[in-house]
C-alpha cells in the first residue's frame, strides 16, 4: 500500500467512527411537542434562572439546531455535562425521545429574551 492509500483508508475509518455520533435519528416535532412539558418549565421562560444547585441562567432552546440539542442531551445522559437536573431528566430519555424533542425545539421560532 502506498501512502495515499493508507491516508484514504485512515480517513474513511475516521469518518465511519465519527458518523454514529453525528447522525441522529430523525425526530417527530409533533411527538416532541407532546413530550416537552418537562422542558417548558425552565426553557420557555424569558431570563429564567434556577436556584439549584446554584444560580444558573437557563437558555431558551427554541430555534436551536436539532443536532446540538440531541448531542447535549446525550452528554447529560452520559454524565459528561454536570447540571444535576438536566442529568436526571436526560437519564430517562430514549434516543427517540431526544430526537423528537430536538425536532420540536428546532422547529420553534427563536425568541429574544425580554428586557
Amino acid at each position: 500500500m502506498n501512502i495515499s492509500s493508507l491516508m484514504s483508508a485512515a480517513l474513511v475509518l475516521g469518518l465511519a467512527h465519527a458518523l454514529p455520533a453525528v447522525a441522529a435519528e430523525a425526530g417527530d416535532a409533533g411527538a416532541g411537542r407532546a413530550k416537552a412539558s418537562m422542558c417548558q418549565g425552565c426553557h420557555s421562560i424569558d431570563l429564567y434562572k434556577t436556584a439549584f444547585p446554584e444560580v444558573y441562567h437557563v437558555p431558551r432552546i427554541g430555534g436551536q439546531h436539532a443536532a446540538y440539542i440531541v448531542k447535549a442531551l446525550q452528554e447529560y445522559k452520559a454524565g459528561n455535562r454536570s447540571h444535576p437536573s438536566m442529568r436526571a431528566i436526560a437519564a430517562g430519555l430514549s434516543d427517540k425521545d431526544m430526537a423528537d424533542l430536538a425536532a420540536y425545539y428546532a422547529s420553534e421560532p427563536v425568541k429574544s429574551a425580554a428586557k
